[in-house]
């Protein structure tokens, strides 16, 4: 077997310690291959135990030597592991186990490391067009793409716990509005690593047949939205790749904002894709790294990326968690009672799972949790001004949630205090549009002095489709999701209170909605300023000229959603009541200040920026 047909059948070599690797083959096969490394250097990394700073150099000089073996596994020995070039890393797969290469069938899902359809030579990396530019230019027809934004992606990992797979579908479920799409836990036990995935909410993909799948005290785990192309079961998280020395999992949120130029170079050099996920871009360029050990690789890695990325990795002996240097999406750190670490996007998940929560991974910072040296930091990049997504407290993250540091529902309802002292208005109720609205509202309601009531009902049990009747009824989709309740609306001057509008399309049915069901007066107030930019950074968002505010002013907007009045959060009182932390926020969807190159100015136009790739997270 020469080592492009060893590749080609994604050969998983479990890392069994510093100088043996074992690797449970399907098929007893042999090969007689000898490489030598060069001596590499890892670039500058701050490391101490217990998040300490300093700085030292790793230098490593590697011989490796793959033996022949008479049975059905075979073994490598070498001085000190290292990442072989990875090629079809990420398994088409449900579940599946780093230890084998047989297909298993579980009802509707297969299980399988399996050859690539993709030829060894094709860079074309699977020959995908690109989904976020066929989303735009076909659109999306179903009732669940409404006029809102979505965050797409949750990450949580856990090391250290009996129960950690167990632990790791709570705390997903937790994380259930930050992704709906699909669902995956990957767990390490006994140098092996475990993995389930699936389409749709973490409750429908994982059952108690499931999680027994998943052994092990360390896990990582990930809910996604799809923020272009098909919902598709390959490119659900956390990602396994199996290499020379060992295994790896990864999960992320966030968004690569240089993906394209990282994926054609891999390719150029012969890297296959599997996935349109920005995602598998950092496992291919950890694979490549010639830093040692493996978290300089990670540190390598890394090093190249720009964008958004809030990221954790599962290796045989570690936890590793990185967020990127102006720390754009959160993440945040806790621990059980029985001492094992927790991470998650949101300190909702720690709540759950009874983690007390310790602080956040700070911008730039590498954690790593290692079986046998315990808590170490890494300084990832120099450091940058934080610049923490806003939108994180108007809209994404639930309200019992600590974000970047501040509480999630104080913010919600000062916006509403603003809202009212900026934009009075004669009412008799304010109500709100669920969920994200609700405490926006509250504040509108008690600093205004008016009865705050619910006016609009939502229903949680909405799916994506739905069989709608042959005589259409008007505004389908937004009845489907809220109920008008007539007893709070007829005869009222009604203040409605959401948390942004995008497209105007939403905004402009809930209005006739309200109306319809008896109000004598709608009065719309926006808890956060209008959105003139797309999202860059995270966040799966409409192009520029989609949104609403970029191509009409304030009084246009009212006349087409048909209220009696519109008012918006002023985004500089936004700032005044963020103070000092205020410019450590990015707010660039409203001011167009946009912390990173975009790649409009390497020659790109905006609209391939906004729409260009799956993103990880």
């Amino acid at each position: 077997m020469n080592l492009a047909a060893a590749m080609a059948a994604q050969v998983s070599w479990l890392h069994r310690g510093p100088a043996n690797v074992t690797h449970q083959q399907h098929n007893a096969k042999t090969m007689d291959l000898s490489r030598s490394l060069s001596r590499g250097t890892a670039s500058s990394l701050a490391f101490s135990k217990n998040t300490g700073w300093g700085c030292r150099p790793v230098h490593t000089s590697l011989q490796v030597l793959f033996t022949r073996g008479s049975s059905s596994s075979s073994r490598l020995s070498c001085t000190t592991p290292v990442l072989a070039e990875l090629r079809n890393p990420i398994p088409d797969a449900s579940e599946s186990s780093t230890s084998v290469e047989h297909v298993e069938e579980d009802g509707d899902h297969v299980m399988a490391w399996k050859p690539s359809s993709t030829a060894w030579g094709d860079s074309a990396g699977g020959g995908e067009n690109n989904p976020m530019l066929e989303r735009l230019n076909t659109g999306v027809n179903n009732h669940n793409e409404g006029d809102m934004w979505r965050e797409e992606c949750g990450v949580v990992g856990i090391f250290g716990d009996p129960e950690a797979s167990r632990l790791c579908y709570l705390a997903l479920h937790a994380l259930q509005h930050r992704g709906q799409e699909g669902a995956g836990i990957v767990t390490s036990n006994n140098g092996t690593l475990h993995t389930v995935t699936g389409m749709g909410l973490v409750s429908e993909v994982f059952d108690q047949s499931k999680l027994a799948k998943l052994p092990g005290s360390a896990t990582i785990g990930h809910v996604r939205y799809a923020t272009a192309g098909a919902s598709v079961l390959k490119n659900v998280q956390p990602f396994v790749a199996g290499y020379r020395f060992g295994s790896v999992a990864v999960a992320h949120n966030g968004n690569l904002v240089n993906y394209s130029k990282l994926r054609a170079d891999l390719e150029d050099n012969g890297s296959i894709f599997n996935t349109s996920s920005d995602t598998e871009v950092v496992l291919h360029l950890i694979a490549i790294s010639k830093k040692r050990p493996f978290v300089a690789r990670i540190v390598d890695a890394c090093e190249q990326l720009e964008g958004a990325y809030s990221l954790v990795f599962l290796t045989e002996d570690k936890l590793v968690a990185v967020r990127d240097p102006f720390g754009f999406r959160p993440l945040v750190m806790g621990r059980r009672r029985n001492g094992a670490y927790v991470f998650a996007s949101e300190t909702c998940a720690l709540d759950l799972i009874e983690a007390t929560y310790e602080r956040e991974v700070q911008p730039g910072e590498v954690v790593v949790i290692d079986k046998n040296d315990g808590e170490s930091s890494l300084c990832l990049l120099p450091h940058q001004q934080r610049k923490a997504c806003i939108f994180e407290h108007i809209y994404f993250a639930l309200p019992n949630s600590i974000i970047f540091g501040r509480s999630v529902y104080q913010s919600r309802y000062e916006y509403g205090q603003i809202l009212a002292a900026e934009a009075p208005v004669e009412c008799d109720v304010v109500i709100a549009v669920p969920d994200s609205g609700v405490v926006a509202a509250l504040g509108y309601a008690a600093k205004a002095n008016v009865p705050f009531q619910q006016g609009l009902i939502r229903s949680h049990y909405v799916g994506r489709t739905f069989i709608e009747p042959s005589q259409k009824i008007r505004d389908f989709g937004v009845k489907l999701k809220l109920a008008p309740v007539g007893h709070v609306l007829k005869g009222k001057r009604v203040v409605v209170v959401d948390d942004s509008i995008v497209r105007g399309t939403t905004s402009t049915k809930i209005v006739r909605l309200l109306k319809e069901a008896g109000a004598t007066e709608v009065h719309m107030r926006i808890a956060s300023p209008p959105i003139t930019g797309s999202c860059y950074y995270g966040v799966d968002t409409p192009s520029t000229e989609e949104l609403i505010s970029h191509r009409m002013s304030v009084e246009e907007i009212r006349k087409v959603i048909d209220a009696d009045s519109l008012a918006f959060l002023p985004l500089e009182r936004l700032r005044g009541m963020l103070e000092d932390e205020a410019p450590t926020f990015c707010d660039a969807c409203f001011s167009g200040d946009y912390p990173l190159e975009l790649m409009e100015q390497r020659g790109l136009t905006m609209a391939s920026t906004s729409v260009m790739i799956q993103t990880g997270g």
